[in-house]
Protein backbone atom coordinates (compact mmCIF):
# COMPACT_ATOMS: atom_id res chain seq x y z
CA UNK A 1 0.00 0.00 0.00
CA UNK A 2 1.30 3.43 -0.95
CA UNK A 3 0.63 5.64 2.05
CA UNK A 4 0.88 8.80 -0.02
CA UNK A 5 3.49 10.57 2.09
CA UNK A 6 6.66 10.29 -0.01
CA UNK A 7 8.52 13.58 0.22
CA UNK A 8 6.85 14.67 3.46
CA UNK A 9 8.99 15.69 6.43
CA UNK A 10 8.58 13.95 9.79
CA UNK A 11 10.01 14.92 13.15
CA UNK A 12 10.25 11.84 15.37
CA UNK A 13 11.14 12.44 19.01
CA UNK A 14 13.29 10.02 21.04
CA UNK A 15 14.13 8.14 17.87
CA UNK A 16 17.58 6.67 18.49
CA UNK A 17 16.23 3.31 19.68
CA UNK A 18 13.14 1.34 20.61
CA UNK A 19 9.74 2.46 19.43
CA UNK A 20 10.96 5.82 18.16
CA UNK A 21 13.55 4.19 15.92
CA UNK A 22 10.97 1.70 14.63
CA UNK A 23 8.65 4.57 13.70
CA UNK A 24 11.46 6.41 11.93
CA UNK A 25 12.39 3.32 9.95
CA UNK A 26 8.81 2.72 8.82
CA UNK A 27 8.39 6.33 7.72
CA UNK A 28 11.71 6.23 5.87
CA UNK A 29 10.52 3.12 4.03
CA UNK A 30 7.60 5.25 2.79
CA UNK A 31 9.97 7.89 1.43
CA UNK A 32 9.54 10.40 4.26
CA UNK A 33 12.47 12.69 5.07
CA UNK A 34 13.33 12.59 8.76
CA UNK A 35 14.32 14.77 11.66
CA UNK A 36 15.55 12.51 14.44
CA UNK A 37 16.45 13.52 17.96
CA UNK A 38 17.62 12.04 21.24
CA UNK A 39 19.74 12.99 24.20
CA UNK A 40 22.34 10.27 23.59
CA UNK A 41 24.57 11.28 20.70
CA UNK A 42 26.22 7.96 19.84
CA UNK A 43 23.02 5.94 19.48
CA UNK A 44 21.37 8.78 17.55
CA UNK A 45 24.24 9.05 15.04
CA UNK A 46 24.26 5.28 14.56
CA UNK A 47 20.51 5.17 13.92
CA UNK A 48 20.65 8.06 11.45
CA UNK A 49 23.52 6.45 9.58
CA UNK A 50 21.71 3.11 9.39
CA UNK A 51 18.58 4.72 7.95
CA UNK A 52 20.62 6.67 5.40
CA UNK A 53 22.31 3.45 4.26
CA UNK A 54 19.02 1.57 3.96
CA UNK A 55 16.97 4.27 2.21
CA UNK A 56 17.27 7.27 -0.06
CA UNK A 57 15.62 9.74 2.32
CA UNK A 58 17.29 12.76 3.88
CA UNK A 59 17.95 12.42 7.60
CA UNK A 60 18.77 15.23 9.99
CA UNK A 61 19.87 14.06 13.43
CA UNK A 62 19.82 16.55 16.29
CA UNK A 63 20.97 15.98 19.87
CA UNK A 64 18.40 17.70 22.09
CA UNK A 65 16.73 17.39 25.48
CA UNK A 66 13.01 17.86 24.84
CA UNK A 67 12.24 18.12 28.54
CA UNK A 68 13.53 21.70 28.24
CA UNK A 69 11.78 24.35 26.09
CA UNK A 70 15.17 25.45 24.80
CA UNK A 71 15.79 21.93 23.53
CA UNK A 72 12.49 21.93 21.64
CA UNK A 73 13.23 25.35 20.13
CA UNK A 74 16.69 24.21 19.04
CA UNK A 75 15.33 21.02 17.45
CA UNK A 76 12.46 22.64 15.57
CA UNK A 77 14.71 25.50 14.47
CA UNK A 78 17.17 23.00 12.99
CA UNK A 79 14.34 21.14 11.27
CA UNK A 80 12.95 24.29 9.67
CA UNK A 81 16.40 25.46 8.62
CA UNK A 82 17.05 22.13 6.88
CA UNK A 83 13.64 21.33 5.39
CA UNK A 84 11.52 24.47 5.71
CA UNK A 85 8.59 22.63 7.28
CA UNK A 86 7.43 19.74 9.47
CA UNK A 87 4.48 17.81 8.05
CA UNK A 88 4.39 14.93 10.52
CA UNK A 89 5.11 15.16 14.25
CA UNK A 90 5.58 12.01 16.31
CA UNK A 91 5.92 12.84 20.00
CA UNK A 92 7.64 10.26 22.15
CA UNK A 93 9.56 10.10 25.39
CA UNK A 94 11.05 7.43 27.57
CA UNK A 95 8.70 6.21 30.26
CA UNK A 96 9.04 7.66 33.76
CA UNK A 97 10.49 5.49 36.52
CA UNK A 98 8.40 2.63 37.85
CA UNK A 99 7.30 2.41 41.48
CA UNK A 100 4.33 3.06 43.78
CA UNK A 101 3.14 6.56 44.67
CA UNK A 102 5.10 6.91 47.93
CA UNK A 103 8.38 6.05 46.21
CA UNK A 104 8.27 9.14 43.99
CA UNK A 105 9.27 12.61 45.19
CA UNK A 106 7.72 15.86 44.05
CA UNK A 107 10.78 16.31 41.83
CA UNK A 108 10.10 12.95 40.17
CA UNK A 109 6.54 14.05 39.39
CA UNK A 110 7.75 17.35 37.95
CA UNK A 111 10.32 15.55 35.80
CA UNK A 112 7.65 13.16 34.48
CA UNK A 113 5.41 16.09 33.57
CA UNK A 114 8.25 17.92 31.81
CA UNK A 115 9.39 14.89 29.84
CA UNK A 116 6.07 13.28 28.97
CA UNK A 117 3.54 16.12 28.86
CA UNK A 118 5.27 19.46 28.44
CA UNK A 119 7.49 18.12 25.65
CA UNK A 120 4.32 17.19 23.73
CA UNK A 121 2.83 20.64 24.29
CA UNK A 122 5.97 22.49 23.21
CA UNK A 123 6.59 20.37 20.12
CA UNK A 124 2.98 20.80 19.05
CA UNK A 125 3.07 24.52 19.71
CA UNK A 126 6.15 24.83 17.52
CA UNK A 127 4.95 22.93 14.43
CA UNK A 128 1.17 23.40 14.45
CA UNK A 129 1.03 26.91 12.90
CA UNK A 130 2.83 25.68 9.79
CA UNK A 131 0.55 22.66 9.48
CA UNK A 132 -2.53 24.85 9.72
CA UNK A 133 -1.16 27.27 7.14
CA UNK A 134 -0.47 24.42 4.69
CA UNK A 135 -3.79 22.79 5.65
CA UNK A 136 -2.16 19.40 6.10
CA UNK A 137 -0.54 17.85 9.11
CA UNK A 138 -0.28 14.72 11.20
CA UNK A 139 0.40 14.65 14.94
CA UNK A 140 0.81 11.21 16.49
CA UNK A 141 1.56 10.86 20.18
CA UNK A 142 3.14 7.71 21.59
CA UNK A 143 1.32 7.07 24.87
CA UNK A 144 0.71 3.70 26.54
CA UNK A 145 -1.84 0.97 27.19
CA UNK A 146 -1.83 2.41 30.72
CA UNK A 147 -4.13 5.16 29.43
CA UNK A 148 -6.95 2.63 28.95
CA UNK A 149 -6.04 0.15 31.67
CA UNK A 150 -3.58 1.37 34.32
CA UNK A 151 -0.54 -0.80 34.83
CA UNK A 152 0.46 -1.68 38.38
CA UNK A 153 3.63 0.03 39.64
CA UNK A 154 3.55 2.68 36.88
CA UNK A 155 1.69 5.52 38.60
CA UNK A 156 3.77 8.24 36.94
CA UNK A 157 3.16 6.92 33.44
CA UNK A 158 -0.50 6.14 34.14
CA UNK A 159 -1.11 9.71 35.26
CA UNK A 160 0.93 11.81 32.85
CA UNK A 161 0.10 9.88 29.68
CA UNK A 162 -3.58 10.24 30.51
CA UNK A 163 -3.04 14.01 30.47
CA UNK A 164 -1.51 13.75 26.97
CA UNK A 165 -4.59 11.85 25.84
CA UNK A 166 -6.93 14.55 27.11
CA UNK A 167 -4.88 17.23 25.41
CA UNK A 168 -4.77 15.37 22.11
CA UNK A 169 -8.46 14.55 22.05
CA UNK A 170 -9.35 18.20 22.61
CA UNK A 171 -6.80 19.53 20.13
CA UNK A 172 -8.03 17.11 17.45
CA UNK A 173 -11.38 18.91 17.27
CA UNK A 174 -9.77 22.35 17.26
CA UNK A 175 -7.51 21.66 14.27
CA UNK A 176 -9.67 19.28 12.24
CA UNK A 177 -10.98 22.08 9.96
CA UNK A 178 -7.37 22.76 8.89
CA UNK A 179 -6.68 19.25 7.60
CA UNK A 180 -4.59 18.37 10.66
CA UNK A 181 -5.22 15.09 12.46
CA UNK A 182 -4.18 14.29 16.04
CA UNK A 183 -4.06 10.70 17.25
CA UNK A 184 -2.44 8.61 19.96
CA UNK A 185 -0.95 5.14 19.65
CA UNK A 186 -0.79 3.02 22.78
CA UNK A 187 2.04 0.47 22.78
CA UNK A 188 1.60 -2.66 24.83
CA UNK A 189 4.39 -4.87 26.08
CA UNK A 190 6.93 -4.64 23.26
CA UNK A 191 10.49 -5.92 23.07
CA UNK A 192 12.31 -2.68 23.85
CA UNK A 193 14.96 -1.69 26.36
CA UNK A 194 12.26 0.06 28.40
CA UNK A 195 10.33 -3.18 28.85
CA UNK A 196 13.51 -5.07 29.72
CA UNK A 197 14.24 -2.47 32.41
CA UNK A 198 10.68 -2.76 33.73
CA UNK A 199 11.03 -6.54 33.93
CA UNK A 200 14.23 -6.14 35.92
CA UNK A 201 12.65 -3.57 38.26
CA UNK A 202 9.58 -5.72 38.89
CA UNK A 203 11.74 -8.78 39.46
CA UNK A 204 13.78 -6.92 42.08
CA UNK A 205 10.61 -5.75 43.86
CA UNK A 206 8.95 -9.17 43.83
CA UNK A 207 11.94 -11.41 44.32
CA UNK A 208 11.52 -13.10 40.95
CA UNK A 209 13.49 -13.00 37.71
CA UNK A 210 13.10 -10.87 34.57
CA UNK A 211 12.25 -14.06 32.67
CA UNK A 212 9.42 -14.76 35.10
CA UNK A 213 8.09 -11.22 34.70
CA UNK A 214 8.15 -11.41 30.91
CA UNK A 215 6.40 -14.77 31.01
CA UNK A 216 3.69 -13.28 33.24
CA UNK A 217 3.06 -10.50 30.71
CA UNK A 218 2.91 -12.99 27.87
CA UNK A 219 0.34 -14.93 29.85
CA UNK A 220 -1.88 -11.82 29.98
CA UNK A 221 -1.66 -11.16 26.23
CA UNK A 222 -4.10 -13.07 24.02
CA UNK A 223 -1.40 -13.39 21.34
CA UNK A 224 0.89 -14.93 24.00
CA UNK A 225 3.94 -12.89 22.99
CA UNK A 226 5.50 -9.48 23.32
CA UNK A 227 5.17 -7.12 20.38
CA UNK A 228 7.85 -6.33 17.85
CA UNK A 229 8.75 -2.61 17.51
CA UNK A 230 8.12 -2.80 13.75
CA UNK A 231 4.48 -3.72 14.39
CA UNK A 232 4.10 -0.53 16.37
CA UNK A 233 5.96 1.56 13.80
CA UNK A 234 3.62 0.37 11.05
CA UNK A 235 0.57 1.68 12.92
CA UNK A 236 2.14 5.08 13.46
CA UNK A 237 3.14 5.28 9.79
CA UNK A 238 -0.45 4.58 8.75
CA UNK A 239 -1.85 7.30 11.04
CA UNK A 240 0.76 9.69 9.65
CA UNK A 241 -0.34 8.94 6.11
CA UNK A 242 -2.71 10.37 3.57
CA UNK A 243 -4.77 7.16 3.86
CA UNK A 244 -5.68 8.06 7.46
CA UNK A 245 -7.10 11.48 6.59
CA UNK A 246 -10.49 10.78 8.23
CA UNK A 247 -9.13 9.41 11.51
CA UNK A 248 -8.56 11.91 14.30
CA UNK A 249 -8.93 12.06 18.07
CA UNK A 250 -8.35 8.31 18.34
CA UNK A 251 -6.26 6.30 20.78
CA UNK A 252 -5.30 3.04 19.10
CA UNK A 253 -3.71 0.12 20.97
CA UNK A 254 -0.94 -2.03 19.53
CA UNK A 255 -0.94 -4.56 22.32
CA UNK A 256 -1.81 -8.05 21.10
CA UNK A 257 -5.23 -7.74 22.74
CA UNK A 258 -3.99 -6.94 26.26
CA UNK A 259 -6.55 -4.19 26.92
CA UNK A 260 -9.84 -5.77 27.95
CA UNK A 261 -12.10 -2.70 27.80
CA UNK A 262 -14.79 -2.26 25.13
CA UNK A 263 -13.89 1.39 24.42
Amino acid sequence: MDLGIRGKVALVAASSRGLGRAVAEELAAEGVDLVLCARGEQALRETAAAIRRATSVRVLDVVADLAEPAGVAYLVGAALAEFGRVDILVTNAGGPPAGPFESHSADAWRAAVRENLESVLELTRAVLPGMKERRWGRIVNVTSIAVKQPVDNLILSNSVRAAVTGFARTLANEVAPFGVTVNNVMPGYTRTQRVEELAERNAALRGTTPETERAAWEGEIPMSRLGDPREFGAMVAFLASDRASYTTGASIPVDGGWIRSLL
